[in-house]
């Protein structure tokens, strides 16, 4: 449709369309449908934070079964490695998985241990992120029994 056409009815013209940048509601709409698309991509694409770049450690004690656990554990993005044992000799590594959000950061992992009932052990727990440089967390593990954190944010 042209700018200032007639439209026509079955007996007078009814409507005057004026259209001074002939911009039709086809156009308007792609455009608006690309916008969206494209800021649901920026918000869904996070770019990591300078926090998750650099290595943050962390060290646990904890207790199972009246015997003292201790471990040391590095995360860096949302992949973490820690390295623990109990008085008994049992020692292992654990490979976490974290999710991240802001300020909590709850985490599952899976690890090999040696001189222990099971070889396999699993784990689980939450580290929670204040601002600062330092961050808790509290976890439970198949062997190591409960633990709390205490870790340095770089």
């Amino acid at each position: 449709m042209q700018p200032n056409q007639l439209i026509y009815g079955k007996y007078q013209p009814l409507v005057r369309v004026i259209n001074p940048m002939n911009v039709s509601l086809k156009n308007c709409l792609t455009f608006t449908g690309v916008l969206s698309i494209a800021a649901l991509g920026a918000i869904s694409c996070p770019k990591p934070a300078i926090s998750q770049i650099k290595p943050q450690p962390w060290g646990s004690v904890g207790v199972e079964d009246s015997e003292i656990s201790y471990s040391i554990g590095v995360r860096w993005f949302d992949v973490g490695v820690e390295l623990g044992g109990r008085e008994t000799g049992a020692t292992g590594v654990d490979v976490l998985k974290f999710v991240s959000f802001p300020v909590l950061s709850p985490y599952i992992g899976l690890g090999l241990y040696g001189d222990a009932e099971s070889d396999l052990a699993l784990s689980g727990g939450l580290q929670i992120h204040p601002p600062g440089d330092v961050f808790v967390g509290i976890g439970y593990h198949s062997l190591r029994g409960i633990n709390g954190q205490l870790g340095i944010k770089f």
